[in-house]
């Protein structure tokens, strides 16, 4: 039987340096790290896909006058300097790990290959998929739900700040409720927060499950990687 693979979606506003709000925080990065190393040398295949959030919000600066796809691509190359921070923390934890980027950038990352990617995985690396899909308009969540299905990856596993999928807002309902399991249509029917609709569907087609948990929780990404009941199941 082959070994589970699946895709990591990694918040990059979950690297954040805390008291900043912004950056990248060292020993995050360091400890999640450590935990993707430690269940990567249990077997499964990971690749990992990271956000751009703790350095650059292109949907953001875009509504705020600049030119939506010129903000895109600069949220784009913030998801490669994550990325090279979460290879060099893999590679201190003992890992071997590639970085991949849909935007070519020869210098410090592997250009995205389909098969190339899936033969590192074979042969026991971690990928790091950066650069968003390589085209603006698209959220680093669909590129998550996109390499899933390019991979045939058997789950998204995605690590946010929140401990998973509420049915009303937290922040403003006191009394919302965590739910354990919902399906796609009702992420879609209900506007849960969750995943963009473009991303949700891809995976609603493509019968990819997805997992949301809280990346500040130590153990909820190994939990996670070895299929284990953490946060929300949207399936």
């Amino acid at each position: 039987m082959a070994p589970r693979r699946v895709i990591l979606k990694l918040s990059g506003e979950a690297f954040a340096d805390p008291e900043l709000g912004y950056g990248i925080s060292a020993a995050t990065v360091h400890r999640v790290a450590k935990e993707i190393a430690e269940v990567h040398a249990e077997g499964y295949e990971i690749a990992i896909v990271v956000g751009g959030g703790n350095i650059f919000r292109g949907l953001s600066t875009a509504a705020q006058g600049m030119d939506r796809a010129n903000a895109d691509y600069m949220g784009m190359l913030a998801t490669v300097i994550n990325a090279l921070a979460v290879r060099d923390s893999l590679e201190k934890a003992g890992s071997q790990c590639r970085v991949q980027t849909a935007i070519s950038i020869q210098q410090v990352a592997e250009a995205y290959i389909r098969l190339r990617a899936i033969r590192h995985l074979e042969k026991g690396r971690i990928v790091i998929l950066a650069g968003g899909t390589g085209n603006p308009f698209f959220t680093t969540d669909t590129t998550a739900a996109l390499r899933a299905a390019e991979i045939g990856a058997d789950a998204v596993l995605k690590a946010t700040k929140v401990d998973g999928v509420y049915d009303a807002d937290p922040h403003v309902v006191p009394d919302a409720v965590l739910l354990e399991k919902v399906t796609y249509l009702d992420v879609i029917n209900k506007g849960l927060s969750v995943m963009d609709s473009t991303a949700i569907t891809m995976c609603m087609d493509n019968d990819l499950p997805i997992r949301v948990f809280s990346i500040l929780e130590p153990g909820n990404i190994a939990a996670a990687v070895r299929g284990e009941p953490v946060g929300t199941l949207v399936h």
